[in-house]
């Protein structure tokens, strides 16, 4: 073992990493015991779309890190924004009636670039923050307005809002709320607009109705004086890649705002360019009183999130409020924000987005389509580059898998041993890839799929019964 001027991480083996990482970490939504017998695969370095493991191993990133490294790894002008702006102003808070140029100006650039009526930002570190501050913000505007009985946000089931416990409340993720008392109080959710699992034989236009409609129908069963929010991912990614139907959002503004209700897009894994706009409240034309941001404002390369607030709850703010007693160390961060400027001026420099609306986004979707007429492959849906693969027993009705998961999970790791990571959620095998991706890289991405697909039919007499 030896180290470097240069590094103050030491040259380890492999089996030395492992044994450390079982020894001392703690891993997010894991679980222990099982990580230890097997051991965890070490990420070491990686460029474009690709990793390598500390056995030397090349490995094919089908979920972008997690769904964040849109402009793709080893971006040298992401580093040398980052040097720069250490050099000059490494940190320094946003408290104390203080602001850095970074902060400004991302504030700025992110009202520009934003659906119209969304000016301000409250910065955050993470997705789970974002999604945290709008609830404070939400109930503060209400309370301001001289209703604080509006408390009630409404999610969706398997809707995935963060990890915070506040936030993992407003989601609608079971086995979250199986730990720590979950969720908490004024927290309500609706079914997705999930129609393969819900109504497969359904018009999409009906469904995207029907599906709607169950939030009129919260509403009125909570009383409409004491909904707060409604939220919802335009797709909903972590909890199954569930595209909504036609019509489904213009629907579910027409309910908000004939309540009253604040509409909050979470838009942590859908923004900047995965659905092929630069947010998929432009791909679905929602207009939000709130929006939360995350993952790919950085491209992953530095903790940095935010909350773009509307004209409606921020004047409210600011006539009524006093202080906003609300706030994180790092909110703001100025190598963060200079970082996540220039991940915006790759996006543009590069025409990324376009890129995956005309080019990339389309060719990804026509083949994964491919893989529709395998005996497990139920539906193949998505938009952009983020797509799920849903797999059922029987495409007839259609059956799905129980227990739910197994055969998923299956899948993944014969994924993850063909060199390419590929997401099981639930039993969707979820892609989501860097929007710098070829389509040369698209097609080895979609035959590692194809090949794990077989190998998890030979397995199904050993999964289920």
């Amino acid at each position: 073992m030896t180290t470097t001027a240069a590094s103050p991480i030491p040259d380890r083996t492999a089996r030395e990493w492992r044994a450390l990482d079982a020894a001392h970490q703690l891993h997010p939504f894991t679980n222990y015991k099982a990580l230890a017998a097997e051991g965890s695969r070490i990420i070491t370095r990686a460029d474009g779309v690709w990793l390598w493991d500390s056995e030397g191993t090349r490995i094919l990133d089908g979920m972008a890190g997690l769904w964040c490294v849109n402009v793709g790894y080893g971006r040298r002008e992401m580093v040398d924004a980052a040097a720069r702006q250490m050099t000059e102003l490494p940190y320094y808070n946003q408290f104390f009636k203080t602001a850095t140029p970074p902060a400004i100006e991302l504030a700025r650039t992110l009202a520009d670039l934003t659906p119209r009526g969304l000016d301000h930002v409250f910065f955050t570190n993470s997705g789970s923050e974002a999604n945290d501050t709008a609830i404070r913000m939400v109930r503060e505007y209400w309370a301001l307005e001289g209703q604080p009985e509006r408390r009630v946000i409404i999610g969706r089931q398997n809707g995935y809002h963060g990890s915070t416990v506040a936030a993992a409340s407003m989601g609608g993720m079971d086995a979250m709320h199986n730990q720590g008392g979950l969720p908490l109080p004024d927290f309500g959710h609706i079914q997705e607009p999930h129609q393969f699992r819900y109504a497969p034989n359904a018009s999409a236009e009906a469904f995207g109705r029907e599906a709607a409609g169950w939030l009129e129908e919260a509403i009125q069963a909570i009383g409409p004086g004491r909904v707060a929010a409604f939220i919802g991912e335009p797709i909903q990614g972590a909890g199954g890649l569930i595209v909504p139907p036609p019509g489904y959002w213009s629907e579910i503004q027409r309910i908000c705002a004939n309540h009253g209700v604040l509409l909050i897009a979470d838009e942590v894994i859908c923004g900047f360019g995965r659905t092929g706009h630069w947010f998929g409240s432009q791909t679905f034309d929602i207009r939000p009183d709130i929006m939360t941001l995350g993952k790919g404002l950085s491209s992953g390369y530095m903790p940095i999130a935010g909350v773009m607030v509307g004209e409606r709850v921020v004047r409210t703010l600011f006539e009524l409020g006093a202080e906003f007693v609300h706030g994180f160390t790092s909110s703001g961060h100025p190598t963060a924000c200079a970082v996540a400027l220039e991940n915006i001026s790759i996006l543009h420099r590069e025409g990324l987005v376009d890129r995956v609306r005309e080019d990339v986004g389309p060719y990804f979707m026509e083949r994964l389509g491919t893989l529709r007429d395998h005996r497990l492959v139920g539906e193949v849906r998505g938009r952009g580059l983020m797509a799920g693969v849903e797999l059922v027993r029987d495409k007839a009705g259609p059956t799905f898998f129980t227990p739910v998961g197994r055969v998923g999970t299956r899948c993944r790791d014969h994924c993850f041993a063909n060199n390419a990571v590929i997401r099981a959620v639930y039993d969707t095998m979820v892609m989501a890839p860097p929007l710098i991706i070829t389509r040369t890289e698209i097609d080895t991405l979609v035959d590692t799929l194809a090949r794990a697909l077989d190998q998890t039919e030979r397995d199904l007499p050993k999964l289920i019964p």
